[in-house]
């Protein structure tokens, strides 16, 4: 097994004692989302309220863990996350983390690119979101794609699918462009689910 920083998504952090987990400033307030998509910083995806509707419809309700892989910021994570339909989510980011949005207790750390979250061995959903090399998802599916993941959603530039869709021979695909629910017109979601 690879081995991550952080343990579980329900861990008890305390950012004063250990050395892997940087400090914790409080949380931005959560920008409020309109109809139309917007770009945020630290978000490749731009982002609006009907987009979000459509991610937590597509996610599985808790207590079912999704697996955010590259959360970045953590923005989009956060609006996952927030009530009154939070999805049981945790993200992971490379070392030093840019992580603003997401409490420690759903935020964990990997030593590099080259590493993976064991946690994907028990998230029912994986969720990867601009991606940044094909075989990061490639190494997650090798890895821990007989585990407990049922689905996964990816998102990025239409021009990159091609890359990245024989990442998921064998798996049901469906595709979407994003604009169709409440993201731009170039991006695509792609949701690939493991046969039974």
């Amino acid at each position: 097994m690879t081995p991550s920083i952080t343990s579980a998504p329900d861990a008890a952090h305390d950012a004063t004692t250990s050395p892997t987990t940087p400090p914790q400033t409080p949380s931005p307030p959560l920008p409020a989302l309109t109809a139309k998509p917007v770009a945020y910083a630290g978000c490749c995806l731009a982002l609006s309220a009907p987009l979000i509707g459509h991610l937590r419809s597509l996610l599985p309700p808790p207590p079912a863990l999704v697996l955010s892989i590259g959360s970045g910021f953590g923005l989009l994570e956060a609006h996952l996350l927030a009530p009154p339909h939070s999805v049981h989510i945790f993200g992971v980011e490379v070392e030093p983390s840019p992580n603003r949005y997401l409490p420690p207790a759903n935020h964990g750390l990997v030593l590099g690119t080259r590493f993976l979250e064991p946690l994907a061995e028990d998230a029912a959903t994986w969720l990867f979101v601009y991606p940044r090399r094909v075989g990061l998802v490639s190494e997650y599916l090798a890895a821990h794609g007989r585990g407990a993941v049922r689905m996964v959603v990816w998102i990025g530039p239409q021009a990159d699918w091609s890359e990245y869709e024989s990442c998921f021979a064998g798996w049901a695909v469906q595709k979407e462009s994003a604009n169709e629910v409440g993201g731009r017109a170039w991006e695509l979601i792609a949701v690939a689910r493991r046969p039974a």
